[in-house]
């Protein structure tokens, strides 16, 4: 009874930082004439509730596809279209065709929070109190002071409350899945990841982890026998799943290319603004954009990206364990963050999910990354005015986060699992690994705040105008890939130790 009351405790201090976040302004607000996320969140509400679904994602007089056109899965469109509904009971003019475009009020914006906060108390909160209560070591306390950390993380809070957007969605299907997969509901896990999957397109960052431990663990059930059973059951549940999402654009192999083309659009270019990966960091020396072709580009990031997530996807499918499960997770993710086509700074989010659940087994790297993730998007959030909640989110989670989690004390060597580096490096002196990583952790910690102060208080050279956004993105990019490497590391190392467990428990 006590545990439910802190986890109900946990979970109104995590409405109360959303709804305090969400105060604040918003992408785009009075920027017009294209304004930003959050118009684009309205402008589908209009397009789904005024419009046949046959023209959703078309090109046409009532529907100009580049005024926001719709460029998500059909699932995200009804999701706008359940929304749109509820709005048109409160005020037409909120989805009126046409005439609401760029439409700004105290009550709508009310509203359109208020969905967030609705979508996220009906699927993403539900799972991470879940996940965190059945799948975590440790005691009551241990799995409670997780919970906390994980609602808190800021990232998230700041880009769907402050930028706008919806992404605990897709974020809060996914964790579903891992959760039925955790809980051994392959079936239900399936269901889970094809919503998110449905509902964003990124969530391509999580499938090969979920594909490869689900056809390693029908090849441990033997392929002609209990796994064959199960592979066909899974294969099953995907088609009808994937089929009744796309069910009204069926009818027509045209309009359902259609949609693929607005999903997929690789008009945009390689990357986008200053994102703290690979190629926006190798610009500064190589600009390959002029260099490669779109063509050559694709090509490029594709085979990089393959490489990348190869070895971890490999050793899950031949290792289908849930450890496995949760470090393939983000290895896929910073894999296709790091080196993929097309990638924005907000989808490190993808990223963070998979390193949240991680939390409690490895607290203090989880901070440090989750941490990195927040202050990567700096530029993003200064630009949508939320420098007070990036401030207050991201000192909040600092403190809990090593204080509840002791993430400072829980950093020897065998904790941070770092034994293999040992095995790396033997040609060297033997290190204090675990007095290094600690180290690094206050250095960037430092780094992270100065940029984050000069990139608010300093004036740029003329000659440099993107010189504070470039330094954020090439020194988060630099975290990012330390930390991928890492994952990598640990992934390949054995399981952890149950002295290890019995230590931090």
């Amino acid at each position: 009874m006590q545990t439910w009351s802190l986890v109900s405790l946990c979970v109104l201090l995590g409405v109360v930082v959303r709804w305090g976040v969400s105060l604040n302004s918003y992408s785009g607000a009075g920027r017009p004439p294209m304004f930003g996320d959050y118009e684009a969140q309205r402008h589908w509400q209009e397009v789904t509730y005024n419009l046949p679904v046959q023209e959703w994602y078309l090109n046409t007089t009532d529907n100009d596809l580049n005024y926001w056109g719709l460029d998500y899965p059909p699932l995200t469109a009804y999701h706008s279209l359940i929304c749109a509904y509820i709005a048109k009971i409160i005020n037409p003019e909120w989805v009126e065709l046409h005439k609401s475009r760029g439409y700004e009020s105290p009550a709508h914006k009310l509203f359109m929070r208020a969905t967030v906060l609705v979508a996220d108390l009906l699927i993403y909160i539900p799972a991470v109190v879940l996940y965190c209560l059945y799948l975590t070591d440790g005691s009551a306390k241990k799995k409670v002071s997780t919970l906390f950390c994980f609602l808190l993380y800021p990232g998230l809070i700041l880009i769907d409350y402050g930028h706008f957007q919806y992404n605990g969605v897709s974020l809060g299907f996914a964790l579903w899945g891992v959760l039925a997969l955790g809980l051994g509901w392959d079936s239900l896990g399936s269901v889970a990841f094809c919503l998110a999957l449905n509902y964003k397109q990124m969530e391509l960052y999580h499938a090969l982890p979920f594909f490869c431990y689900l056809l390693g663990k029908c090849v441990k059930l033997g392929p002609m026998g209990r796994g064959f059973f199960l592979l066909v059951r899974i294969a099953s549940t995907v088609l009808v799943t994937f089929a009744l999402c796309w069910l009204p654009f069926l009818s027509d192999p045209s309009r359902a290319l259609q949609v693929v083309r607005r999903i997929f659009p690789v008009a945009r270019g390689l990357f986008e603004d200053k994102v703290a990966n690979t190629w926006c960091s190798l610009n500064i020396l190589i600009k390959i954009r002029s260099i490669l072709s779109s063509d050559s580009q694709i090509y490029l990031s594709t085979a990089c990206t393959l490489l990348a997530v190869l070895p971890s996807s490999v050793r899950l499918l031949t290792k289908p364990t849930f450890w496995q499960f949760k470090l393939a997770l983000a290895n896929s993710s910073l894999a296709f963050f790091l080196f993929s086509y097309q990638v924005h700074e907000k989808s490190i989010l993808l990223a963070a999910l998979p390193v949240c659940l991680l939390l409690n087994d490895l607290p203090l790297v989880a901070i440090y990354f989750l941490q990195v993730s927040t202050f990567s998007m700096v530029p993003l959030l200064l630009k949508d005015g939320l420098l007070v909640p990036y401030v207050v989110t991201s000192l909040a989670f600092l403190f809990f986060g090593v204080f509840l989690l002791s993430a400072l004390e829980h950093c020897s060597e065998e904790e941070l699992r770092m034994g293999a580096y040992h095995k790396l490096l033997s040609c060297l002196p033997r290190l204090d690994l675990a007095c290094i990583v600690r180290w690094k952790f206050y250095i960037s910690v430092a780094i992270m705040a100065g940029l984050s102060v000069a990139s608010v208080a300093l004036v740029p050279p003329p000659h440099l105008p993107d010189l504070f956004p470039v330094l954020v993105s090439t020194t988060a990019f630099l975290h990012f890939f330390g930390t991928f490497v890492y994952f990598n590391v640990v992934q390949f190392s054995g399981p952890p130790s149950r002295k290890s467990q019995k230590k931090k428990n």
